[in-house]
């Protein structure tokens, strides 16, 4: 007799760039897959927008692709999504109000000017240090400039209603907007009040697994029962779930989380504290750094013709031994954690008569892989005890050359997952726990094991040598004005 809860279930992973949908088999493992893009705008002054109904469009196109590929019917579904993009709504008609403000997008920085003197309470309250890459300031901005009317929230509360006519957030995607209480997992008046967002109708905080409606979207009526923000889905398809245990998403950025248990840990080195996801009315938590870009600058370096697309870096950066003395600060987009300077630019130094396409390759790894071990020490320093291995996934986990020099300069084995796709992986997790309150989170949780385990090829001595020139050349940004000047 098949149950419901040996039945497949729909995991959607609704993404910066485009959505995954996946149909994820108990026994069997992941039988159908679609995808849609997703095409935001990137706009001079670090704005980036993205039409909502391209977001929900995507959701729908690659859920039924999915399922069509499958052949054969689910019991629930499970969303997961961007976390901190936000848009304003109508909630009696669903329909969006303004364009979607990605998570990338800079112009909330007149907000965060205002509530400096705030910032180490926000802090505090929060867990999230006061940055525009962070759901409230956008939030407060279009209320001051787009629109007073309706609604407005993360992508996630939008989507969710456009599904099922539900009004909900979970946990960990509400922890993304800096207007939760850390501690409570409740609003926070008090955040509320300083973002001048007092009066909003902000959507249920509901867990991460549970029945939170029914939607037709995908053909037949189906159960909503699993809501997770994307990087604490992909830690829990990682299987990092006690206190210790990290891993890293190589997407458009890359993002770091290390569980820390079922108490906040508020660090002193940058990163951010955060709900990982809340089970059964308990909440744990991570500790989270990011870094801007990632996948997006290689494909800025596609742009500018130097390669063809990711599937070069190997090629292209074995050509030549080293970065030969280039250093790329990929801070396209800002510096994130654990420095927290938005309004930088990246920086490109060290270039010669006798420069290749290889040398830039080799740096943008360098820079990307550098950026990450400062996470990683961050982390290790706010735990209280070094990281001994670090579980990685998404598309640039593809490229040896990148997870070999991750290795090098963390001087710690890399763990790349054999799992594909497990932000996916992650949201079904939380949906079969929903659909199935008996099931314990690992008899839910997809076997994890590695596809390959990268170790370190250079000295610790080397390491430092080379994590130390970048982090020079980080100061070299962090001494300038906006305007480029020296301070």
């Amino acid at each position: 007799m098949i149950t419901n809860e040996s039945r497949p279930v729909l995991a959607v992973d609704q993404g910066t760039s485009g959505t995954k949908a996946l149909v994820v088999c108990p026994e069997r493992g992941v039988i159908g897959t679609g995808t849609a893009p997703v095409r935001p705008r990137h706009l001079p002054g670090g704005l980036v927008e993205v039409d909502p109904a391209a977001l929900y469009d995507s959701v729908v196109a690659a859920g039924r692709r999915a399922l069509a590929g499958a052949g054969e019917p689910v019991a629930a579904v499970g969303l997961a999504n961007q976390g901190e993009t936000v848009l304003a709504w109508d909630p009696a008609t669903g329909e969006p109000l303004t364009d979607a403000l990605v998570w990338q997008d800079r112009r909330a920085e007149s907000v965060c000017a205002e509530l400096a003197p705030h910032a180490e309470e926000l802090r505090e309250l929060t867990g999230l240090p006061l940055d525009p890459y962070f759901a409230a300031p956008k939030m407060t901005w279009i209320r001051r400039h787009r629109t007073r009317a309706g609604v407005v929230t993360t992508s996630d509360a939008w989507l969710v209603h456009r599904l099922t006519g539900a009004y909900a957030t979970d946990a960990a995607t509400a922890g993304r907007t800096q207007l939760l209480d850390l501690d409570t997992v409740t609003w926070s008046p008090r955040a509320l009040d300083l973002f001048g967002l007092t009066d909003e109708e902000l959507p249920q905080v509901v867990d991460a697994a549970g029945p939170v409606g029914t939607t037709t979207a995908f053909g037949p009526e189906l159960p909503l029962t699993g809501l997770l923000v994307d990087q604490q889905a992909a830690l829990l398809a990682q299987d990092v779930t006690e206190a210790g245990g990290a891993k890293c998403t190589y997407g458009t950025g890359a993002f770091l989380l290390a569980h820390t248990g079922t108490r906040p840990r508020r660090g002193s080195s940058g990163l951010v504290s955060c709900v990982a996801w809340r089970l059964g009315g308990r909440s744990s938590y991570c500790l989270d750094g990011q870094v801007y870009t990632a996948a997006s600058a290689v494909r800025w370096l596609t742009d500018l013709g130097v390669i063809s697309g990711a599937q070069d870096i190997d090629p292209v950066g074995s050509s030549v031994p080293d970065s030969g003395g280039v250093t790329f600060v990929p801070a396209l987009a800002g510096l994130a954690a654990p420095w927290w300077r938005g309004d930088l630019r990246g920086s490109l130094t060290g270039l010669g008569l006798d420069t290749t396409p290889g040398h830039l390759v080799r740096a943008l790894c360098d820079g990307i892989a550098a950026q990450v071990a400062e996470l990683a020490a961050a982390a290790a320093t706010d735990l209280g005890t070094p990281l001994t291995s670090l579980r990685v996934d998404g598309g640039l986990t593809r490229s040896s050359l990148l997870m070999q020099t991750q290795a090098d300069l963390l001087q710690l084995p890399v763990e790349v997952s054999a799992l594909p796709d497990v932000t996916a992986l992650g949201v079904a997790t939380v949906a079969r726990l929903g659909l199935d309150p008996s099931l314990t989170v690992g008899e839910a949780l997809p076997e994890w094991r590695p596809a390959a385990v990268y170790e370190p090829r250079i000295t610790a001595t080397e390491a430092t040598e080379r994590r130390a020139a970048f982090r020079a050349e980080v100061a070299a940004l962090l001494a300038r004005t906006p305007d480029g000047a020296v301070l």
